[in-house]
């Protein structure tokens, strides 16, 4: 695959570029490296039933077959969270979950438990690969990698998201990068506000 279009949030990529570039290199080799050709399937879904399309499990997991050996890591962060606005306010900043449970019931409320997950994490850098439904870029820019920054996890998070081109040959519903970066320039300068690099993937060459 290639690298169509990257976009750079809050000076992200100019960030990987002087502090982390080796990281910035993995992640690139890795992308690269693949070719999205050998990852298809063919369609059940209605709409698409018996044509051939880019397998995006099988494009994931293949980036954790590379990533993972070269100590990048899935991160599942558990938290707590509760119904009591004020309260909610007063722990959200607060990194050990067993003192957010605590503090909860000392205040009479029921704690409820969840977490965040990314999918390649090292050294301070986050990497969401999306190649989920649309509204999962959003949840990806504005709750993950917001919520590593600002527990200071992270410096930057990275979103993987495939282009148009290569959109139209997946499953209905999966984000694509123009339409990400488009929606993010709308919200401003300032939002998200964490350092952001949005790449834009695609095959080097469609053949189905």
């Amino acid at each position: 695959m290639k690298i169509a279009n990257l976009y750079s949030h809050l000076n992200g990529y100019e960030y990987m570029l002087v502090h982390r570039k080796q990281l910035w290199d993995e992640i690139i080799d890795a992308i690269t490296s693949i070719d999205a050709n050998q990852f298809t399937k063919i369609s059940k879904a209605k709409s698409t039933r018996g044509k051939t399309l880019y397998d995006q499990k099988a494009i994931n997991k293949e980036l954790e077959y590379i990533l993972f050996p070269q100590c990048w890591e899935s991160v599942t962060t558990p938290y707590y969270v509760t119904g009591d606005i004020q309260t909610a306010r007063e722990i959200a900043n607060i990194r050990d979950k067993e003192v957010q449970k605590a503090i909860i019931i000392q205040r009479g409320y029921t704690p409820f438990r969840t977490n965040n997950q990314v999918d390649f994490v090292k050294e301070r850098v986050a990497v969401e690969v999306q190649f989920g439904k649309y509204f999962s870029v959003a949840y990806d820019l504005h709750v993950k990698h917001t919520f590593f920054f600002l527990r200071n996890d992270i410096d930057v998070g990275i979103e993987v998201i495939p282009t148009n081109a290569m959109c139209l040959k997946m499953d209905s519903g999966v984000p694509w990068f123009e339409n990400e970066v488009a929606n993010v320039i709308r919200e401003g300068r300032s939002n998200p506000t964490v350092p952001i690099v949005m790449i834009g993937i695609e095959p080097e060459e469609i053949k189905i």
